[in-house]
C-alpha cells in the first residue's frame, strides 16, 4: 500500500471486537477500494482464537496491528489506532467499524470535501438494501434527543448541534491533534457526537458527503440478522449513561438540568429501540437500563445535578401488559 499519487498518506483504522469474520469481508473491499497507505487494526481482546484470527488476516493483508490487554472500548480503541497510523506517517485518517464497507469513489470524494485539511467528513451510510442508514444527523439541545438532519423541517425553531458517526469518518490528523481525538470515558456510544463537538469547538468543520457512500452491514458486528431489532445491555447502558456525561461536558447547569428531567423519557425510547417483545425474555433491557439511569444520576450528582428518580421497571410496564 502506498499514497496515490503524491496525496497526503491515508490510514483507514479500524476497531475490532469480535469481528474477524466482518474484517474479512468487508475491510478487504475497503482497502482495495481506497488504497490507502496504511490500514491499522486494534483487536480489541475476546477470546485467544478470536486474536490468532485477526493476526492471520493482518499478516496476510499487511495490517499493522494493534493489540491491547484489555477492552479499550471504541473512543480508547479508535485513539491507540489513530496513533498507530500517524506514528507509520498517516496525515488523513478513515474510521471505519468493521461492519461497513466503502463504496467505490468514495475516499477521492471525502478528500477533495477535505482541501484544507480543516474538516471531518462523513460520506452518506446506507444499508445493503439501499435504505439511508445515515446521513448526517443533529443533536437538540433541549432534550437530547438526535434526529436525522432530513428532519430539520419539522422543527425550525429547535436548537439544535450537528454531529457525524464515527462508523465512517474523514480524519485530517490536524484535527486529530488538535481535538485529542475521542474521549476514552464514554467507552461506546456518543464518542462521536463528543468529538463532533469539539471539532466544532476547535474551529474545525463538520461535512456529509453524501454524494461518497458506505455501506452499512445489517448483520452489523453482534452477527444478528437483518430484521433483528434486539440491542445489547452494553448498548442500553451506555447510550443511557453517555447521554448524561456529554450533557455535563457541553451544557451548562440550566442545560444539565433540562436533559436530567427528562433522562426517564430518553432511556425509555432507547430500550424500545429494541422492540417492545424483548421484555418479555431477555434482561438486557432491564439491567442495562437500570445500570445506565444509575450511573447517569451519578454523573449528574458530581456536577450537583440530580435527575428525577426513574424506575425502568414501572415505566416499562405498560410495554409488558400490551404483551399479554
Amino acid at each position: 500500500m502506498s499514497a496515490e499519487g503524491g496525496r497526503r498518506p491515508l490510514a483507514i483504522v479500524a476497531v475490532n471486537y469480535g469481528s474477524s469474520g466482518l474484517l474479512e469481508r468487508n475491510l478487504v473491499r475497503s482497502a482495495a477500494r481506497a488504497a490507502p497507505a496504511s490500514v491499522v487494526v486494534v483487536d480489541n481482546p475476546t477470546s485467544s482464537e478470536e486474536r490468532t484470527r485477526v493476526q492471520a488476516l493482518a499478516a496476510e493483508h499487511g495490517w499493522l496491528l494493534v493489540e491491547p490487554e484489555e477492552n479499550l472500548g471504541f473512543g480508547g480503541g479508535a485513539n491507540a489506532g489513530a496513533q498507530r497510523a500517524i506514528d507509520a506517517g498517516a496525515r488523513d485518517l478513515l474510521l471505519l467499524n468493521p461492519d461497513a464497507t466503502l463504496g467505490e469513489g468514495c475516499v477521492p470524494l471525502l478528500r477533495a470535501a477535505d482541501p484544507m485539511h480543516d474538516a471531518v467528513c462523513a460520506p452518506q451510510i446506507v444499508t445493503s438494501g439501499g435504505a439511508v442508514w445515515f446521513d448526517g444527523a443533529d443533536l437538540y439541545l433541549d432534550d437530547g434527543i438526535t434526529r436525522g438532519r432530513a428532519k430539520r423541517r419539522q422543527y425550525p425553531a429547535s436548537e439544535r448541534w450537528e454531529w457525524l458517526t464515527g462508523a465512517c469518518l474523514w480524519v485530517p490528523v490536524e484535527i486529530w491533534t488538535a481535538t485529542g481525538g475521542f474521549d476514552p470515558e464514554y467507552f461506546l456510544y456518543w464518542e462521536d457526537v463528543d468529538f463532533s463537538r469539539r471539532v466544532v469547538e476547535a474551529g474545525g468543520m463538520l461535512r456529509v458527503v453524501s454524494a461518497a457512500r458506505a455501506v452499512h452491514d445489517e448483520g452489523g458486528t453482534q452477527g444478528r440478522a437483518a430484521d433483528d431489532r434486539t440491542k445489547s445491555e452494553m448498548y442500553y447502558y451506555f447510550n443511557i449513561r453517555n447521554r448524561m456525561l456529554f450533557a455535563t461536558q457541553h451544557l451548562g447547569q440550566s442545560g444539565v438540568r433540562r436533559w436530567a428531567r427528562t433522562a426517564g423519557a430518553s432511556a425509555r425510547e432507547i430500550l424500545l429501540r429494541g422492540g417492545r417483545r424483548q421484555f418479555l425474555f431477555s434482561l438486557a433491557p432491564w439491567r442495562g437500563g437500570f445500570r445506565g439511569l444509575r450511573d447517569a444520576r451519578r454523573i449528574a450528582r458530581r456536577n450537583r445535578i440530580e435527575p428525577r428518580a426513574y424506575d425502568v421497571r414501572a415505566a416499562e410496564g405498560e410495554v409488558a401488559h400490551d404483551q399479554r
